[in-house]
């Protein structure tokens, strides 16, 4: 099933506000971009791709000096917005306008709700749902060089062009099962500006293994990592260039005071020792007279009995019975953490809410009171009133 669109690559303001025209009314958009992050610290946005139901376009936003025209159009509340796996591309958005588009539609998080598999990739999608197989040619372009090839913008295109496409299926299909609402919390998700700040003191939240650390060393870490991800984001550039995680902990662990015993930490160059050795040593003596953020320390569950155990297969089975008369994988519903919590913790659970309570939710709070049982019938499990 291929298909075609007229394509445009755009790299100047004339041809982006003719594009721009011709995309007023559309009810919706499918968009993907590409960046590049290795030696940044804020991806580098170095193309859009953008197709409607009647054309596509690659915008070069490295040689167009404004995007004004298509900020107009993608930030229109009444054109919803389409994408796959969103989240790095509502990056890019939050850090180029500094504000997220609304509405969203993320096809990786819709497509488990009519029976395809989670966390599917694009070209699964695409494959699953258009029997195309894309190439994968370019996966390795570095898109940041100019000029681009009809090739690669060809390649960038699809992303787009298939996604449009895959969107109308998928869209269709969820009507027809009266589920298009469904995963509309879970888009809302995405638009949760948090997801795309990093405040510098609670970087060290982000770091493996803080609870190994005693008072003092945690104050240390805490405050070099908060440094750290302050310098990165003021000069650009990935915060592990600066000083990588490991050596963090080591200098938590030993806290050098002094330029001669910060010499003795590997993983510090000269480089680096010369331009931030004293900051360093001062971050250290500093911390170390303060006491840490409290770690934020998950208590562990008991083991369960036997009795607990045999309690989260019964409500495990009512889910799958209920997911497989919806034709839905049962992770997409709930898994054995899911129930876990909806036993520990019912208010925050999300099997009672949208449409896990109205599916399963409702029935799961009757069998804990003893209003539904499990019963087999001619061979067949099925839940069932108490009698």
């Amino acid at each position: 099933m291929t298909q075609t669109l007229p394509l445009t690559y755009i790299d100047s303001l004339s041809e982006l506000e003719r594009f721009c025209e011709h995309l007023r009314g559309a009810e919706w958009l499918a968009i993907d971009t590409e960046f590049l992050r290795e030696k940044t610290y804020y991806p580098k946005f170095c193309l859009m791709q953008i197709a409607s139901e009647s054309q596509a376009a690659c915008v070069d936003p490295l040689t167009l000096k404004s995007l004004d025209p298509l900020a107009e159009i993608l930030f229109d509340p009444s054109v919803m917005k389409v994408f796959h796996s969103g989240r790095q591309d509502l990056e890019i958005f939050y850090h180029f306008w500094n504000r997220l588009p609304a509405p969203i539609f993320d096809t990786q998080i819709a497509a488990p709700l009519i029976g395809m598999s989670e966390q599917i990739s694009y070209a699964g999608l695409v494959a699953e749902l258009l029997g195309v197989n894309l190439g994968k040619s370019h996966t390795r372009t570095d898109w940041s060089l100019r000029p681009l090839s009809e090739a690669q913008i060809k390649y960038a295109a699809d992303d787009v062009i298939y996604l449009a496409a895959a969107y109308q299926k998928l869209r269709d299909q969820l009507q027809a099962l009266d589920r298009l609402s469904w995963p509309e919390e879970d888009f809302s998700a995405l638009l949760n500006l948090s997801l795309y700040v990093n405040v510098p003191d609670q970087a060290w939240q982000r770091l493996t293994g803080t609870h190994q650390l005693r008072n003092q060393q945690l104050s240390v870490l805490q405050a070099l990592a908060a440094w750290r991800e302050k310098t990165a984001q003021e000069q650009d550039i990935p915060r592990n260039w600066l000083v990588k995680d490991e050596v963090l902990f080591d200098l938590s662990r030993l806290q050098p005071k002094t330029s001669e015993e910060l010499k003795r930490i590997r993983g510090l160059d000269e480089r680096m020792l010369k331009r931030y050795g004293e900051t360093l040593c001062k971050l250290i003596r500093e911390a170390l007279q303060r006491s840490p953020q409290p770690l934020d320390l998950k208590i562990r569950s008991p083991r369960k009995t036997p009795e607990q155990e045999a309690l989260l297969d019964v409500l495990s089975a009512v889910v799958r019975l209920r997911a497989a008369q919806n034709s839905l994988n049962p992770s997409v519903v709930a898994g054995r953490k899911d129930l876990e919590q909806f036993l520990e913790e019912p208010d925050r659970s999300p099997l009672l809410q949208g449409w896990r309570k109205e599916m399963v939710g409702d029935e799961l709070i009757a069998v804990l009171r003893g209003e539904l049982q499990l019963a087999i019938t001619d061979g067949r499990l099925q839940v069932k009133h108490y009698v």
